[in-house]
């Protein structure tokens, strides 16, 4: 059997109405076997299972991602609260300037403090 005549029957094959034993049958009559090697069912089942390891080791790694995102962002939000309370005690309100540290300062003193005139 030549190239063009497998070609041929690989795209007759194709088509809607084509019986999949037709094409079979005509390989073997031509003596085409497809007979594969003992250990081929292991060969197939090596190549799939490391793919669904490495997935699996994908979804892994990003569980534990969410769970480090999430104690950081849980001390982080307990850090701010803990600001926010001592800020409070402190100063006796919440306000932009009780977060600068600033107390009854006057606009212009605050611009001669920073540029040193």
């Amino acid at each position: 059997m030549n190239r063009s005549e497998i070609k041929e029957l690989l795209i007759s094959s194709l088509e809607a109405d084509a019986d999949p034993r037709d094409a079979s049958l005509i390989l073997e009559q031509e003596g085409v076997s497809y007979d594969f090697k003992d250990n081929f069912t292991d060969a197939v089942l090596d190549r799939i299972f490391p793919a669904a390891l490495r997935l699996n080791k994908e979804i892994e790694f990003a569980r534990y991602l969410v769970f480090a995102f999430r104690s950081i962002a849980i001390s982080g939000i307990a850090a701010i609260i803990l600001l926010l309370i001592t800020t409070y005690l402190r100063e006796g309100s919440i306000s932009f300037d009780a977060f600068l540290g600033l107390r009854d300062n006057y606009d212009e003193s605050i611009v001669c403090l920073l540029t040193g005139n």
